[in-house]
């Protein structure tokens, strides 16, 4: 099958980057499945396992993409939907109601659900990319890992339980103050900030994590950060909102609407690390993904729409929910 993969953000992925990192990833299993791949990305974009091609996010993406291809497989939206066989990606909350192409895929059921579709794959990573999983490293401090300025992530509730349970936090992804969306400062000296982090340095600290704490005020559409705690043996204690069901057991974490749940569970303890580990390696991995995604490239090849209706989020997906 030849394929072409479409975003608007050069690649590869350095330090942070969602949807790139699982483009990549998928790209790569991709062609170990015996496929060929183009990426359509940003000039200075640039690939070993595949064929990169440039294109100008400033203008629209559809002229630009070239023909030829059994499938095209759009990670952004393509502003109508094309002639072609093609398949869309929706990997966020859209903040206001837009339709979405009918052939449209999204990263969790609970995703799908919101827009009124049942489409989904959950995204998957390359281990190999990683460092190994050490089941007896030392853990001493728990973790927090994303975009601490976003409201939605809820560092501040994250800080709260860690004081709350008596426990050190790392907080990968902020600085001790921020000005970005709301104000916060963060006096004590039990939490502890990073900033952005990646690579081995990222790897290191959730090597040597407890637990991490995300009890967001939204509802995740899938969570790379927390499947990458799980695959360093890290228990999750959060909100169950969005796709953190789908992804977080009862014998991996803790799931709850309150912060009294979550430190009470964090100060009882009781997970195995090697547990976590096999569920982030055994449900989520980049090989995964790539078959579930051939399954869709078939069927729109054989001219079949997968929704009736365009899906569509009626609400703003980043209002926030309570928190206490």
């Amino acid at each position: 099958m030849n394929i072409l993969l479409v975003h608007n953000t050069r690649i590869p992925v350095f330090a942070y980057g969602g949807t790139e990192r699982v483009l990549w990833d998928l790209g790569k299993a991709l062609v170990e499945m015996g496929h060929q791949v183009t990426f359509l990305v940003p000039e200075g974009s640039r690939c070993d396992f595949a064929h990169v091609v440039h294109w100008n996010p400033q203008l629209p993406v559809l002229p630009q993409v070239p023909a030829g291809f059994d499938v095209v497989h759009f990670q952004i939206h393509p502003g109508i939907e094309p002639d072609y066989p093609y398949l869309v990606t929706e990997h966020g909350n859209s903040r206001r109601p837009r339709p979405f192409p009918r052939n449209t895929v999204f990263v969790s059921q609970n995703h799908a659900h919101r827009y009124g579709a049942t489409e989904f794959v959950h995204n998957g990573l390359d281990w190999s990319n990683y460092a190994p999983f050490d089941p007896s490293a030392t853990r001493d401090r728990y973790h927090f890992l994303g975009k601490g300025a976003w409201p939605v992530k809820n560092l501040r509730g994250a800080i709260k339980t860690a004081l709350t349970a008596g426990v050190e936090l790392n907080v990968l992804g902020a600085r001790r103050l921020n000005f970005s969306h709301e104000f916060r400062y963060t006096l004590s000296r039990r939490i502890h900030f990073h900033g952005m982090v990646g690579g081995s340095q990222k790897f290191g600290f959730l090597q040597q994590s407890k637990g991490m704490i995300f009890p967001v005020r939204w509802h995740e559409p899938f969570g790379l950060a927390i499947v990458e705690s799980l695959y360093y043996g890290a228990p999750v204690f959060a909100t169950p909102y969005g796709a953190l069901p789908e992804i977080v057991t009862s014998e991996t974490g803790t799931l709850a609407t309150d912060m009294d749940s979550l430190v009470e569970s964090i100060q009882r303890y009781d997970y195995d690390p090697r547990t976590c580990h096999h569920r982030a390696v055994n449900h989520f991995s980049h090989v995964q993904m790539a078959h579930k995604y051939v399954h869709y490239y078939e069927r729109v090849i054989a001219n079949e729409v997968l929704h009736a209706q365009m899906p569509i989020l009626p609400v703003n997906g980043r209002q926030l929910i309570d928190w206490h």
